[in-house]
């Protein structure tokens, strides 16, 4: 995906952003796909991964499965 096919996308950005961090927004109501982005770049090149595999990543996340 895109920018020249993220139109009508709506893109989030964690409630834990601020202006001094290197963060990534979301946009999940793609079908099928979750769309990422850079929120410092959002003109910048998206990457979208199949959107089972997102939540099992986010699952992950919040079950401290998947640690820094």
């Amino acid at each position: 995906m895109n920018s020249d096919n993220t139109d009508g996308l709506t893109w989030y950005k964690s409630s834990y952003s601020n202006a001094t961090q290197a963060c990534v927004e979301v946009a999940p109501d793609a079908p099928g796909v979750v769309p990422v982005r850079d929120s410092k770049a959002p003109e910048g090149p998206i990457l979208s991964f199949p959107s089972n595999s997102f939540a099992q990543f986010v699952a992950g996340v919040k079950t401290g499965e998947l640690s820094a």
